[in-house]
């Protein structure tokens, strides 16, 4: 991951609604919501959820399907799992045992 795209990705997530919108579709993996769903839960009005779902579109944070009338969104958990890779990369020093239990927690 280059350090641009990684700025994007934190920058999309510097907000506490998509903080919040992209933890919630984590938590609903593999299946995903629908955008409704997702502003019902996190009670915000749909033309302001339809806001931030399109910043974490662009940052490459979540992808969409559409299911009839509805669109259901999925957290993209590659470009996740990058992130987390891009941010601790160079952990520690490259020294293991400092950096195993943050791999272990990173673990599902």
């Amino acid at each position: 991951m280059e350090s641009l795209i990684a700025t994007e990705a934190l920058g999309a997530l510097a907000q506490i609604t998509r903080l919040e919108v992209f933890r919630l579709l984590v938590r609903h993996e593999p299946n995903g919501l629908a955008a409704g769903e997702i502003a019902r839960q996190l009670d915000v009005p749909a033309n302001t959820m339809s806001t931030h779902l399109a910043t974490l579109s662009r940052a490459g944070l979540l992808t969409s399907e559409r299911h009839s009338r509805s669109i259901v969104y999925h957290a993209n958990v590659a470009t996740l799992r990058e992130l987390m890779l891009f941010l601790a990369r160079d952990c520690c020093g490259g020294n293991e045992e400092l950096c195993a239990p943050l791999v272990a927690q990173l673990s599902c």
